[in-house]
């Protein structure tokens, strides 16, 4: 196997992992087993698992900002960006279960930082769009808040919470989101 190619494939075994079973016991001989490598071959790219954690942070803000680009270019910007934040939790849920875990991957790598801040600047340019320039930085702050803290808990009710214990079954996720979406932004 090519190195690259196990680089992937350990990386693609953490991922499917934690999508399955959460970020808590992910542990190198289990990647392994799962990648189908020896129990050593992890550790030819990986020093450890904060290393895994944090690839995978990595890859999922640079797939998010993405996304978050798309949504933000669509006339329905408030509704895209918080339907394109829940189906990215949904659809990368290995990716999102790190994401924004400081005790899993701690934002003091400069280039981890840097390319979350990216995905968050997409919301914070949005916000100052929409409010215009006569918005204030408080306004700003306070809007693009409202905005991640609806998308973020949705996607996390979603994903590991009780939300159709509560409400519930929701028979098409993208119209609850979208029905959600447009209540907030009415409101």
């Amino acid at each position: 196997m090519a190195s690259s190619s196990l680089r992937e494939t350990v990386l693609r075994a953490s991922v499917d992992f934690i999508a399955a079973k959460g970020a808590d016991g992910l542990s190198f001989r289990q990647v392994a087993a799962a990648a189908g490598v020896s129990h050593q071959a992890p550790y030819h790219h990986f020093a450890d698992r904060k290393a895994i954690f944090r690839a995978i942070a990595f890859e999922g803000f640079t797939m998010f900002e993405d996304a978050l680009r798309r949504a933000a270019s669509s006339p329905e910007a408030d509704i895209a960006l918080l339907e394109a934040y829940v189906d990215f939790a949904i659809d990368n849920r290995g990716h999102f279960r790190v994401m924004f875990r400081r005790d899993l991957c701690p934002m003091d790598d400069e280039e981890l930082k840097a390319v979350a801040d990216e995905s968050f600047e997409v919301l914070l340019d949005h916000v100052r769009a929409e409010l215009g320039d006569d918005a204030s930085i408080d306004d700003i702050r306070t809007r693009a808040a409202a905005m991640w803290s609806l998308a973020h808990g949705l996607a996390t009710l979603f994903i590991d919470g009780p939300l159709e214990d509560k409400i519930g079954t929701v028979s098409n996720r993208r119209d609850f989101v979208r029905a959600v979406a447009v209540q907030s932004v009415r409101s």
